[in-house]
């Protein structure tokens, strides 16, 4: 008898393309960063960076400039990258695969509101000073994206 092949799984798999960021007001003495909540699948209020997906021919750092603006009202001028994030998770039987590029910003106009988000994710916005961040936000690869940060928000504040 011979033996069965590899499971294979039948599951639909999609690749989707983040990008958003830690955009800080440096005139603001403790290095405000605006944050974002939203509520989760299971109900939970989660905090987190400003981030959605690339829109038509949008580069990811058009994309994360937009969406840290739609979500947090905050205009941002982009410094440098500071890395993508990879991860898996699966929705009603569909497994996504997403990355999600990271940028640190400058603040430059606005004021801090959900009010203008297109989608209506967020549900609160709040400015963090940066030293409190990884102690805020919910994910630990955002919190990463943060310690990567670190060097060149200290290297721009002096």
């Amino acid at each position: 008898m011979p033996k069965p092949g590899p499971r294979t799984s039948r599951r639909t798999t999609v690749e989707e393309i983040s990008a958003g960021g830690i955009v800080v007001d440096f005139s603001h003495p403790l290095l405000a960063v605006a944050v974002i909540a939203r509520i989760n699948r299971a109900g939970r209020i989660e905090w987190c960076l400003p981030k959605g997906h690339l829109e038509g021919t949008e580069t990811p750092a058009e994309a994360a400039r937009r969406e840290v603006e739609e979500e947090t009202g905050i205009a941002g001028q982009i410094i440098c990258p500071l890395g993508t994030v990879d991860y898996w998770f699966t929705v009603t039987g569909i497994r996504i695969h997403k990355l999600v590029h990271h940028f640190l910003l400058r603040a430059q106009s606005g004021t801090l509101t959900v009010d203008n988000d297109p989608d209506q994710e967020a549900i609160d916005a709040a400015w963090v000073p940066f030293n409190d961040l990884r102690s805020r936000l919910s994910f630990a690869n955002e919190r990463r994206i943060v310690a990567a940060a670190r060097p060149m928000v200290s290297r721009l504040e002096q």
